[in-house]
């Protein structure tokens, strides 16, 4: 039997991620929690190991390769060979395009697509081995295309195409690949986004909500779900999916 115990969460220290790293300990895995600085992860650490669960906390940069190599290693060690992969980590560089620097755009899309190659590559030897993995790639409505985000709106359509040729190509394995795209999510992303326009995160809040069928805005825990069940094995015919996430319907 395949050990189907390990899970990596990049992005985990905070936000989505430290919730989908919280749900998928809940469900029984050992969770590693992989963020930039590894100090930055003690708060989900200590509150999966506060609940029972068995976690670590990695410092590591997604986008470079000896780094992510390093990462896995360790996991592999100290908790086991890892088969569930959720890429969430990520930035935002937001401008019009006009205004938008190289180093925006390099930044943006190093952090989620050359770190989610680099991660994805690194854990499929793995997956592979075991015949059992499950990979799960955080995308966003902003793939649709969204003002100001034309780094974020790339990168985040190109997940999805990351998604659907993982999902082909490792099928035959017994891995998954699938997408989440959430919509709003209140989390310290978006209130940042509310300080770059000027109004206040109450207001903004309540602005969301108003354009969102169900009447309110997401919250962490709405995408921890999706992950939950896409890393399951009650989802092993589901692969190459992307689930919009939003309160509402998307394109």
């Amino acid at each position: 039997m395949p050990d189907k115990k390990t899970a990596i969460v990049t992005g985990g220290a905070r936000g989505i991620g430290a919730s989908i790293a919280q749900r998928l300990a809940a469900d029984g895995r050992r969770v590693a929690i992989i963020d930039l600085h590894e100090a930055d992860t003690a708060t989900t650490v200590e509150a999966i190991q506060a609940s029972g669960g068995d976690a670590i906390g990695i410092g590591a940069d997604v986008s470079d390769s000896g780094a992510v190599e390093t990462a896995v290693e360790r996991v592999s060690e100290e908790l086991g060979a890892p088969t569930v992969l959720v890429n969430n980590a990520g930035i935002i560089r937001d401008n019009l395009l006009f205004k938008m620097s190289e180093d925006d755009w390099e930044a943006v899309m190093n952090v989620h697509l050359r770190g989610a190659f680099l991660m994805s590559r690194a854990v499929q030897a793995h997956q592979v081995q075991a015949g059992w993995g499950r990979i799960v790639n955080l995308s966003s409505t902003s793939a649709l295309g969204n003002r100001g985000q034309a780094n974020y709106s790339a990168a985040k359509a190109g997940l999805q195409g990351f998604t659907k040729t993982l999902a082909i190509e490792l099928g035959k394995f017994g891995v998954t690949a699938n997408a989440i795209a959430p919509g709003f999510i209140n989390t310290e992303m978006a209130r940042q986004t509310a300080q770059r326009l000027g109004v206040s995160f109450e207001d903004f809040l309540t602005d969301v909500a108003k354009e969102i069928p169900v009447g309110r805005p997401g919250v962490p825990d709405d995408i921890a779900a999706a992950a939950a069940f896409f890393t399951s094995d009650e989802a092993s015919f589901v692969s190459g999916q992307v689930l919009y996430v939003a309160g509402g319907p998307r394109d």
